[in-house]
């Protein structure tokens, strides 16, 4: 077997997993959940057998493909079922089947006791199977299936507690805001196909940039493709379904929201890099998008007691770095590839983390009703903790080698563009700091603040199994090391070339000055939160706050703002549209219908049989033939 044939197998693993595991009967449900987790370890051994062999070539040999069958080969419409690894693919599968594959071990004592657990697993190998497929396909329209299948999976997994009608209403709320994005997506596509005769990656990449394409088509694209990507990354306008999807299984919010799905949308942009870079206006829409996202998430995120709805702002703040950063053009897609892998170990670990303490406070997710619990989850607080450090930007942790590297290349957009989305991103970092500081106070310092529920049964915190507490460990390491394992000496750079061509912008202001506010801003976003949560007592219930901080916990009012402009103005629209119909379209119809049917009716009444009545027409049209002819002749 060639090194070739392992990328189609990197696909078949999980997907031979979800198809047993959701097929199989009962036989399955004692060992379904080792069988999921083996396929997964499995697509991340071949993996990094694949990456061991890529070390070993140069720069311009790493690319591999390999072809299986023509899909769709219908005159100029050709399709085919082929895989291209690269760099960047390579870069996604390693992220997706090794926290993927730590994710399935932490569910086996997660989802000990859950009924379904073997149809979970086949539902995460069949998220794994469609992801790989989405970063591995060679051309736009198996991108696209393997998009369509991480939208069904995520589905299947957001509602995966179908008796929780809340978990019901947020999977149909994920499925159908995706869908807005799926349709731009579509649209790119076939746009593609117009304008370049086809879809695979090397014929839309080396006619992008031909002058015979108009500015308005690539924009266009590019758009659709943005588009797309709003909606799987929950970037603004698509952004609402994040927060609900926290109904899933905490793994889900591990798996989905931190390390794969979300980053979807920044793949697509950065793969797509030769169309965004033909396409300057597009690409600071890109940029636009990412900064009012990154603020956006990072304020809800401030005002959310409910410990997972806080790391989901924070989710998708710090997508929106990397949004903000791939439309940076060459100057940030490396750096956006960077915080992606990054933010896969530290996010992650802190999902993990927040699912650790749910499981030892009976699944009680209110932050207010935490406290102390470092004490009695002492490996939850220290892997937690070395998240909370990487992802505020701590010296020395991942989070600082690749959120610095943004805010350095946001500067380096130059003028007045520059100066403004370097001011962003640096208080995005300081606000960061506050509500990563704030969760960290309120759930595991202070005195301890939970009471019994409803049914008089008091939580008893402890720590979690070894199942669940390895995988937290492994990703805490991640925290701690992946950013300088890729940082220093610009080795991630290097690693990226020649699929990301990378280039130096003029910056303004030097590296260290970055390196010196950023501390900086650290320090007094952590100094605030300590002021609020560390040396007060953290209330039971939240106090009514700020008109910013009541928006914030509503998210910014981004569901009354959809209800009032697509659900209510859809339904006025779809009224008056109806209106119109009736009253016009059919007016007009049914009028000429019943015009032509009057006038039938009574020229029907000249045909009657009698010959004496078409004598008299006759006299009568002769009469005025006669009168006309001399009427003519006189004028």
């Amino acid at each position: 077997m060639t090194v070739n044939n392992l990328i189609a197998l990197l696909i078949a693993a999980p997907l031979l997993g979800a198809v047993v595991l959701l097929c199989g009967g009962r036989l399955l449900d004692r060992a379904g959940h080792l069988l999921g987790t083996a396929l997964a370890l499995a697509s991340f051994v071949i993996g990094v057998v694949l990456f061991v062999d890529m070390l070993g070539k140069s720069a311009d040999e790493r690319g591999l493909h390999q072809h299986l069958f023509s899909w769709v080969p219908v005159e100029r419409f050709q399709a085919d079922v082929a895989f291209g690894l690269d760099q960047l693919s390579l870069t996604f599968v390693l992220l997706i089947t090794g926290v993927g594959t730590l994710i399935h071990v932490y569910s086996i004592g997660y989802m000990a006791h859950d009924p379904r657990r073997r149809r979970f697993f086949g539902y995460l190998n069949l998220f794994l199977a469609a992801m790989l497929l989405l970063v591995l396909a060679d051309n736009y329209l198996l991108l696209y299936a393997g998009w369509e299948g991480v939208g069904l999976a995520s589905y299947l997994l957001i509602g995966f507690w179908q008796d929780r009608p809340s978990a019901a209403t947020a999977a149909k709320k994920a499925f159908l805001v995706n869908r807005v994005g799926d349709v731009g997506l579509s649209v790119a596509i076939m746009l593609m196909f117009t304008t370049f005769g086809g879809f695979s990656f090397d014929q839309v990449f080396s006619k992008a940039g031909d002058s015979g394409v108009s500015q308005a088509t690539l924009n266009g694209i590019a758009l659709m493709l943005l588009l797309a990507a709003c909606g799987k990354s929950a970037q603004v306008p698509l952004q609402s379904w994040l927060g609900d999807a926290m109904e899933g299984p905490t793994p889900v919010s591990a798996l989905i929201h931190a390390a794969t799905m979300v980053t979807a949308g920044v793949y697509l942009i950065v793969r797509s890099a030769n169309i965004f870079d033909a396409a300057p206006d597009a690409q600071l829409v890109v940029v636009i998008v990412g900064a009012v996202t990154l603020l956006f998430g990072a304020i809800v995120g401030c005002a959310k007691d409910d410990i997972k709805k806080a790391l989901a702002g924070s989710t998708m703040s710090q997508i929106g770095y990397m949004i903000l950063a791939a439309g940076l053009g060459p100057i940030g897609y490396v750096f956006a590839i960077m915080h992606l892998v990054t933010h896969g170990f530290f996010k992650a670990g802190l999902f993990l983390g927040a699912g650790s303490v749910m499981h030892g406070m009976n699944d009680e997710v209110d932050m207010r009703h935490y406290g102390g619990l470092w004490r009695k989850m002492p490996v939850t607080f220290v892997t937690f903790g070395l998240g909370y450090l990487a992802i505020i930007g701590f010296p020395g942790l991942s989070g600082f080698f690749s959120k610095d590297r943004i805010i350095e290349a946001a500067f380096a957009k130059g003028g007045t563009e520059g100066w403004i989305l370097g001011a962003v991103t640096l208080l995005g970092a300081a606000i960061t700091a506050y509500y990563m500081t704030r969760v960290m106070l309120m759930t595991f310092f202070g005195e301890k603040r939970w009471k019994p529920d409803a049914e008089g049964n008091e939580p008893h915190p402890h720590e979690s199994p070894k199942s669940m507490t390895i995988p937290m460990i492994v990703l805490a390491f991640g925290s701690v090391f992946a950013g300088g394992l890729f940082g220093v000496g610009d080795r991630f750079l290097h690693w990226l070339e020649p699929v990301t061509h990378h280039s130096h912008g003029d910056s303004p202001v030097s590296a260290a000055t970055v390196t010196v506010a950023t501390i900086v801003l650290l320090l007094v976003g952590v100094g605030i939160a300590w002021l609020q949560y560390g040396r007060r007592p953290v209330p039971a219930a939240a106090p009514r706050g700020s008109l910013l901080t009541r928006a914030a916990r509503r998210d910014l009012l981004q569901d009354d703002f959809n209800h009032v402009v697509l659900v209510s103005g859809g339904a006025h629209l779809t009224r008056s549209l109806v209106y119109v119909d009736h009253s016009l379209v059919d007016g007009v119809v049914n009028g000429t219908a019943a015009a032509f049917g009057g006038l039938s009716g009574r020229l029907r009444r000249v045909q009657n049989g009698k010959v004496r009545s078409y004598a008299f027409s006759m006299f009568g049209g002769t009469a005025v033939l006669i009168a006309a002819t001399l009427l003519m002749r006189a004028v």
